[in-house]
């Protein structure tokens, strides 16, 4: 077996090694209890202080309780508004997990199989073409007919060959956009797709489809899903597809980072809906309800007493679906929504059934075998079954994979883990 350790991100400047040292100088000679409540305060307040991020909500957990939360800065510069614990972000893509769940329960109940094609409950997804590139005197797009059967398992891991414009120069194309359907809220999702369902990892609208396959089976909107099979049950009350006016106040502003770092905030915009329920990236969340969610799949799909999947359906959906092909790097063609991602670098990372799976564990940090995804907002998580430990970390800045988030990001995993208890001191004598 394989026991490499995952280096810390080489890309972390003196900025994110200037928190990590902030963190352990200040933890030694403390209590534990002391420890989480103080030093990760001060790890988070630096960093924002630092100005590194105006504002930013952390939490860990276990599967039997909170280990930390913390809110600091701003969730509105212009406002002058402070962070709070129950601050709402747009967490775009981590609602990816939500919607992975949601049609998990289906498999269940037997409703649908992870190789079953999709086409017959979407006819769109029996008629794929395969964007191959264009022709070298005219332009256009060159387009053949796919010929494998686009699977559940394939659209939950992103092998089904959907991509997005924003890391994909094809799909970014001019002549290409020209052929999606932009008269429609969810017209963005029917493109072509980059590869013969299966044969490649390509981060895209696939779990938008998972929605939409969702839909059909239950026969109503995916906002009503959710709500009636995993947000109730898990008394998660503030995650909403459409933020309700009595709580839009609790929204942070998203800023956004130029070259030179300076960040500009910008306006908050009232919440609305277009009738399409994005599965893929639509939800908008605290860090106290996605810790309750992500507290659930540590306890093998049951929190107080509510349970949304069995224990033997988590551990398939952490597993590795895409066999030896290679997850969690994707290159930008757009730096205005993100830099290049590599999720954890210097390591070769798989992809579950909705889930980043890392294969060597995180140098200070997570285990091999751990849950992950983020947000385009750079909100970011981790779920490490094997520590029982679970994290969020949650900002709202542009581009995406930024570098400070990260920093704070790095510096609050190692954090979490320092001061967790160990399994040894978990189990009773």
């Amino acid at each position: 077996m394989n026991k490499t350790v995952i280096k810390r991100r080489r890309r972390i400047l003196l900025s994110g090694t200037a928190l990590v040292c902030t963190f352990l100088l200040f933890a030694a000679g403390h209590t534990a209890q002391a420890q989480n409540t103080e030093a990760l305060d001060t790890l988070l307040r630096d960093a924002v202080e630092g100005g590194q991020i105006p504002g930013v909500v952390a939490m860990a957990a276990t599967s039997e309780g909170v280990l930390y939360t913390g809110a600091f800065g701003v969730r509105s510069t212009a406002a002058d508004l402070p962070m709070q614990h129950d601050s709402i972000f747009r967490i775009a893509s981590m609602t990816k997990a939500i919607t992975s769940v949601a049609a998990m329960q289906l498999v269940e109940e037997g409703r649908i199989g992870l190789d079953d094609p999709v086409a017959p409950l979407l006819p769109f997804l029996g008629e794929l073409q395969i964007l191959e590139g264009f022709d070298e005197d005219t332009g256009a797009p060159l387009l053949r007919p796919a010929t494998t059967p686009v699977t559940l398992r394939h659209l939950l891991t992103h092998t089904a060959g959907f991509g997005y414009a924003f890391s994909s120069k094809r799909l970014d194309d001019a002549e290409v956009r020209r052929l999606i359907q932009h008269d429609r809220p969810d017209g963005f999702i029917h493109a072509p797709i980059l590869a013969e369902p299966g044969t490649e990892w390509n981060y895209g609208v696939s779990t938008d489809w998972v929605g939409r396959v969702i839909e059909v089976l239950r026969e109503k909107a995916l906002n009503k899903v959710f709500r009636e099979h995993i947000l109730e049950p898990l008394q998660m009350r503030d995650t909403f597809f459409k933020v309700p006016g009595g709580k839009a106040e609790r929204r942070a502003a998203l800023s956004r980072r130029a070259s030179n770092g300076l960040l500009t905030e910008l306006p908050l915009r009232p919440p609305t809906s277009s009738g399409f329920f994005s599965g893929g990236g639509g939800l908008s969340s605290t860090a106290g309800d996605y810790t309750r969610f992500m507290r659930a799949l540590l306890r093998g799909g049951e929190l107080d007493g509510a349970r949304i999947l069995k224990p033997e359906t988590i551990a398939l959906m952490a597993q590795n679906h895409i066999g030896e092909l290679e997850a969690g790097t994707i290159p930008t063609v757009d730096k205005k929504t993100t830099n290049d991602i590599d999720i954890l670098p210097h390591s070769v990372d798989r992809f579950g059934l909705g889930f980043l799976i890392n294969t060597e564990p995180v140098e200070g940090g997570r285990s091999a075998g751990s849950l992950a995804w983020a947000g385009i907002n750079n909100t970011y998580y981790w779920i490490d079954p094997e520590r029982d430990i679970c994290g969020v970390l949650m900002a709202q800045i542009l581009p995406f994979f930024d570098e400070d988030v990260l920093n704070v990001l790095d510096a609050f995993e190692r954090g979490v883990y320092a001061l967790a208890p160990t399994n040894e001191t978990r189990q009773e004598p």
